[in-house]
């Protein structure tokens, strides 16, 4: 258990038991394909988020743990359907459902947790923030469509990465941490800046790894983007900052979907600087994240907020 899960032990120990019993369902296939990827050692931090969020704002309620649940099984979701559309084999260093049990169960069965989700936000019977919550699955989904498109294309800027980003990840860090206030009936825009930014810095990273890491730490295909065709920050920076030759190895590269030449797109990428101009980039935006919390009173709360922006950059995996 990470430093900020012990901060919440209790919570996050019942939207456990939460996410578990609501996966019960009469199709064997469901409850499969479903407590394999939930259990499958995600660190639950979009969950932490929304539960950090309410507590550090003075909720007293239970509605957060349902909440949190919640905001798993549309993250889980959109976990299943993105492993179809990238044909990974690989996450959090075991075999993708899709790889296990095929495309079509898999999608099904992000359907089931998109309307489970669904199911619990009517019991919590809040409509601002099922306004909240429809707005952010609106938004991935058109992120997804948006990353979709790009595939292949060498040609996408640092903006439009951004735009796509903030989408497809940040957008449901922004609603775990806005919900968390909403609950709390306290001010939200900041606690949605925090989960904004914090939600970018992640993405860096995790984009940032893939240049990087290794599929031991963490727990995916190094030289997967270049495979799906994604133009992520680090490689942009580098086709922006290198030789001609350099940059058609890159072009090439994302056209054809092939990580054939990775180590030689990977020498270039180091050496443009990408690593350390994306590093910066996430560096600002856990920076941002940080002084949204400013008009928080002091807990140990906001000390863990403050604590997961810096995890956010500093993590391996």
């Amino acid at each position: 258990m990470l430093p900020f899960h012990e901060a919440i032990k209790e919570e996050f120990s019942a939207v456990n038991q939460l996410i578990v019993s609501q996966l019960q369902s009469d199709v064997g296939l469901v409850e499969n394909i479903g407590h394999y990827i939930v259990e499958s050692g995600g660190k639950r931090l979009r969950p932490v988020v929304l539960l950090l969020s309410a507590l550090a704002n003075g909720y007293k309620g239970s509605q957060h743990l349902k909440m949190a649940a919640v905001i798993e099984f549309i993250h889980t979701a959109t976990l299943l359907h993105d492993d179809v559309v990238d044909v990974s084999a690989l996450r959090r260093g075991r075999e993708t459902a899709n790889a296990q049990w095929g495309n079509a169960p898999s999608v099904l069965v992000g359907d089931f947790l998109y309307s489970r989700a669904f199911q619990m936000l009517v019991e919590v019977g809040d409509m601002p923030i099922m306004g909240l919550m429809a707005d952010a699955t609106n938004v991935i989904s058109e992120g997804e469509v948006q990353q979709m498109a790009n595939a292949g294309n060498p040609t996408i800027g640092e903006d439009i990465y951004l735009q796509v980003i903030y989408r497809k990840t940040a957008k449901l860090f922004e609603a775990a941490a806005e919900t968390g206030a909403v609950l709390a009936g306290t001010e939200s825009k900041a606690m949605a800046d925090y989960g904004r930014h914090l939600g970018m810095a992640f993405q860096i990273v995790d984009d940032i790894l893939d240049y990087q890491g290794d599929v031991e730490s963490i727990g995916k295909n190094v030289g997967g983007d270049l495979a799906e065709g994604k133009m992520t920050l680090p490689l942009i920076f580098a086709r922006d900052h290198v030789g001609e030759d350099q940059r058609s190895l890159i072009c090439d590269a994302i056209t054809h979907k092939s990580k054939e030449h990775f180590c030689g797109i990977l020498s270039a990428v180091q050496a443009s600087g990408g690593i350390d101009y994306s590093m910066e980039r996430a560096r600002m935006e856990a920076d941002l994240a940080v002084q949204a919390l400013e008009h928080l009173p002091e807990s140990r709360f906001k000390s863990v907020m403050v604590s997961l922006a810096d995890f956010s950059v500093s993590r391996i995996n």
